[in-house]
């Protein structure tokens, strides 16, 4: 891990404690246990000020590429709030399984999460930033 623990804007901190709290209720056992384990991953992040967030760090906004190590996919794809999920426009939720496991780590990051599918292994390949206001 490049910087032995995940990153996490302080704003969007509070936004995905906020929706954590709220969905985990709401969602299967599978996706209850994703999102437990991204809050027990925020007990240890870094929480930094925007004017410190490194740019390589996936956040909300960010367009992720990352590869799957075992089943050797490429995936591109937006980082977003549940309210702007849009598969087909490459746009995941932070809620699904993908938006959990990625959230927080940085380019060059390997990352091993647990999917519906098993036990993945992904590499993060490329993090861009977009400039767009929280909604």
């Amino acid at each position: 891990m490049k910087y032995d623990q995940i990153i996490i804007e302080e704003k969007e901190f509070l936004i995905l404690k906020n929706l954590f709290n709220i969905k985990k209720k709401e969602h299967s056992k599978t996706a209850k246990n994703h999102i437990l384990k991204l809050l027990d991953e925020l007990k240890n992040a870094l929480i930094l000020p925007e004017s410190k967030m490194p740019k390589d760090v996936i956040r909300l906004n960010s367009q992720v590429q990352i590869s799957s190590k075992d089943t050797l996919w490429t995936k591109t794809f937006e980082l977003v709030l549940p309210h702007q999920s849009n598969v087909s426009d490459n746009k995941i939720s932070l809620l699904l399984p993908m938006g959990t496991a990625v959230v927080g780590y940085a380019k060059g990051d390997d990352i091993l999460w647990e999917f519906p599918s098993g036990l993945k292994e992904l590499k993060v390949i490329d993090v861009k930033q977009f400039s767009k206001a929280l909604k």
